[in-house]
């Protein structure tokens, strides 16, 4: 009996199995999101040095979990500054297209920034070897680009006063959301916003006072941490 065969089949020559790339499993991925999560928590405490033990049990996973997800140190503290960097830039470009108000929009943004505690990471950016990685460096230009658009908007309709620019806003938003030294404040994040609103209530444009000094240009602290 003759068989037949299928051209269409014996044209195609048997070839290696193609191999689908491994998929991180989603249990790896919310592991790798809690330890940012707690390592955040932990270096706006006690700042970069925080143990590595004390994050991965805040994180509620084992020591060996950590360092399958981080190598070290500087590749946990290089995903946290990455993570906050990232969501409060993102933050500024949102609320720009979610508040019609420009005040409104800016206040939202600054609340959102001190949730975020960037000023307990600022030292570490600009004083530590992140302070040259150049990802970092783009996330931080579009977040004062994105600032600055933010209080342009403010200026044009009248809201905020003419005299303040982004440097002066991003360094108030540094100081209010530092631990203060040798205090146990259990509500910092309360006094935090409640400081937060009485300095952007002085930067509305009804009867404001002549500020002294300069404004803080960014350029020029870059410039003094290098």
């Amino acid at each position: 009996m003759t068989v037949v065969t299928d051209a269409t089949e014996s044209a195609v020559p048997a070839g290696p199995a193609v191999r689908k790339a491994p998929r991180t499993r989603a249990d790896a991925l919310r592991n790798r999101e809690r330890i940012v999560a707690a390592a955040r928590e932990m270096f706006v405490e006690y700042g970069p040095e925080a143990p590595l033990d004390e994050i991965a049990r805040r994180a509620g996973i084992g020591n060996a979990t950590l360092y399958r997800h981080f190598a070290d140190r500087q590749a946990l503290l290089h995903d946290v500054l990455l993570s906050v960097m990232g969501r409060t830039m993102e933050h500024a470009e949102r609320v720009a297209v979610q508040h019609s108000d420009p005040f409104t929009a800016l206040r939202d943004f600054a609340h959102m920034a001190v949730d975020e505690r960037v000023g307990a990471l600022c030292g570490m950016l600009v004083g530590g070897p992140e302070r040259d990685c150049a990802e970092l460096a783009a996330k931080g230009e579009r977040l004062e680009h994105a600032v600055e658009a933010l209080m342009e908007r403010a200026r044009q309709a009248g809201q905020l006063r003419p005299d303040v620019t982004v440097g002066d806003l991003l360094i108030a938003l540094s100081l209010l959301t530092r631990p203060l030294p040798g205090l146990d404040c259990p509500n910092v994040d309360e006094v935090a916003h409640r400081h937060l609103q009485l300095f952007l209530d002085g930067l509305r444009s009804s009867t404001p006072s002549e500020l002294p000094g300069t404004a803080t240009v960014l350029e020029d602290l870059r410039r003094r941490a290098s």
